[in-house]
């Protein structure tokens, strides 16, 4: 198409029109929208607005005398003070500029952060541990020691859950564990707790069965506990413990054979009965002494509880529980009195040779003898342990130098299963804490050293080319019972020696190019720094010569 003479004059200021035009919608479209909450009526002038700003945006023709005019009416009237147009926001606050970028950027510190991590606590839960490498050699070393002892004796291994119904352990009232439980409802609305001992889910196990069980049951079990408690040295809110039970007989046979478990134990770990001892009793010998002082028999329990207490803690803290058990102040003095014999013939004085509870304690110190560990059993009648289901012996373990709390416990719980509306069934057994005997092994100097890793030989090859080479040398000498730990990166031999040093490697195997056109690697022992060359093809019947020489 072509333009007039007179139209190509004019275009500049067509175009200039064209551009205010534009201004002046943009203008209007920011005051309208500043506008937008006020009243109905300004909301309606808003809506009107925005479409004249929204027309005022499209493309405008030339070629149009009306539309041209229209242009310049509105970009007059948009730039004359008081014309009646709409005045930007940004013309009517000149800081608006500043406190938009202000806004924006105390919007982004506080993005910033709030995205920020929060710093992580790096500490297990009070109570917990962690297990590094060096503590789980530990760890399976102890464990390794109690499955020995338990296999030795024809004991079989059994677990079950962590988790458990948290009516397993709230048998009695008074007894501390009810009060010490890591307990919660869980998301199917089931209150449930973390296990505080193993016996009560034995019991649930033997139950379930309903009599299908051969008798008599030697189980074993190393289970975590976990009981939320007052720490000290050896006692934590999590630990695992060794767990020996005897279901189906009646007779002290049982407590003596888990006893001389206790001390074959003691003595494989280095300790003696100077280090250690077996203080024994039975609740019987406590019954009697109830029953003498007019005690009913179904306050024995709790009584029991009490009185095992009183070795924390001094008479009055627990007057009041005392009180409510009907028993008074003088009641249980002469019941301590009574429990400080530490003699069976000294106790016989007082229940009598008639009693059964002597009889009973007389009979297991004679098995005791018959197992040889006679030196490690005393009595001490103040022993009655805090669990109300024992019925019978109960023994604890004790630190003969007085340094640390007890070491072990047990005793026999013939009701446990009426407890849970079973039938009555004999059975004893005992509880041995891991972190306590640690303490006693380290106080003895007898716990042995776990910074070797168990390492047979480092494999290392001193070229990137020969890597597939250590790798078919440590497959050979794996092949043949060896613990082999391969160097996966690029490393000096300075660092390789280091490090094999550092784990206590029995050897280091290098592949080196001399060594290896002639088929050969280098073996040095870690121990002498003997270095010496051995065939490739010879390297399973080296191994087996290393093994013989550990």
């Amino acid at each position: 198409m072509k333009i007039s003479a007179a139209g190509v004059a004019i275009l500049p200021t067509m175009l200039s029109l064209v551009l205010l035009r534009r201004q002046a919608a943009v203008a209007a479209f920011t005051s309208s929208s500043s506008s937008s909450a006020a009243s109905s009526s300004s909301v309606g002038v808003g809506v009107s607005s925005h479409r004249h700003a929204l027309a005022l945006f499209a493309p405008q023709t030339l070629s149009s005398p009306a539309k041209s005019y229209h242009s310049t009416s509105l970009a007059a009237e948009a730039t004359t003070s008081g014309g009646g147009g709409r005045v930007s926001a940004a013309k009517m606050d000149a800081d608006i500029l500043k406190k938009t970028s202000s806004d924006t950027k105390s919007k982004n510190a506080s993005t910033k952060q709030s995205s920020s991590p929060t710093k992580l606590d790096t500490n297990p839960p009070k109570g917990t541990r962690d297990f590094y490498p060096q503590d789980m050699r530990l760890r399976t070393w102890l464990f390794d020691q109690w499955r020995t002892v338990a296999r030795t004796y024809g004991f079989a291994e059994y677990d079950s859950p962590v988790l458990e119904s948290e009516s397993l352990y709230t048998r009695k009232a008074g007894e501390e564990v009810t009060q010490q439980l890591y307990n919660f409802v869980d998301k199917g609305g089931r209150n449930v707790a973390l296990r505080p001992e193993m016996t009560p889910s034995l019991a649930r196990m033997v139950m379930s069965k309903k009599g299908g069980l051969p008798m008599p049951l030697k189980w074993y079990s190393i289970p975590q506990c976990w009981r939320y408690e007052r720490m000290t040295r050896g006692r934590r809110r999590e630990h695992f413990q060794w767990n020996m039970d005897i279901w189906g007989i009646a007779g002290v046979e049982a407590e003596a054979e888990l006893l001389s478990a206790m001390v074959t134990f003691f003595d494989s770990v280095g300790l003696t009965s100077d280090d250690v001892g077996i203080k024994v009793n039975s609740r019987l010998v406590i019954g009697e002494v109830l029953t003498e002082l007019g005690i009913p028999e179904e306050k024995f329990a709790a009584t029991c509880v009490l009185v095992d207490k009183l070795e924390k803690v001094p008479i009055d803290a627990i007057q009041d529980d005392l009180e409510e058990l009907g028993l008074s102040r003088e009641v249980v003095e002469k019941l301590t009195s009574v429990l400080t014999n530490n003699s069976v013939e000294a106790m016989e004085k007082v229940l009598g040779k008639d009693s059964n509870a002597v009889g009973q304690l007389k009979e297991l110190f004679t098995l005791c003898e018959a197992y040889g560990i006679q030196d490690w059993i005393l009595f001490d009648a103040s022993v009655v342990r805090g669990l109300a289901y024992y019925t019978g012996v109960v023994f604890e373990a004790f630190d003969r130098r007085g340094v640390l709390r007890a070491i072990a416990g047990g005793g026999r719980y013939d009701k446990l299963l009426e407890t849970f509306g079973g039938d009555p069934t004999p059975a004893a057994g005992f509880g041995f804490g891991d972190a306590v005997i640690v303490e006693l092994l380290k106080e003895r100097n007898v716990l042995p050293s776990f910074e070797s890793a168990g390492i047979d030989t480092v494999v290392y090859a001193m070229r990137e080319e020969l890597y597939p080479v250590a790798v078919q040398v440590a497959s050979t000498l794996r092949s043949a019972g060896q613990s082999v730990d391969v160097i996966l990166e690029n490393k000096k031999p300075k660092w390789v020696f280091k490090h094999a040093d550092r784990i206590k490697a029995r050897h280091c195997c290098v592949i080196a190019p001399q060594e290896y056109e002639n088929a050969e690697v280098a073996i040095k022992d870690m121990d002498s720094g003997e270095q010496v060359p051995v065939k490739i093809d010879d390297l399973s019947s080296w191994a087996a010569g290393a093994a013989t020489s550990k």
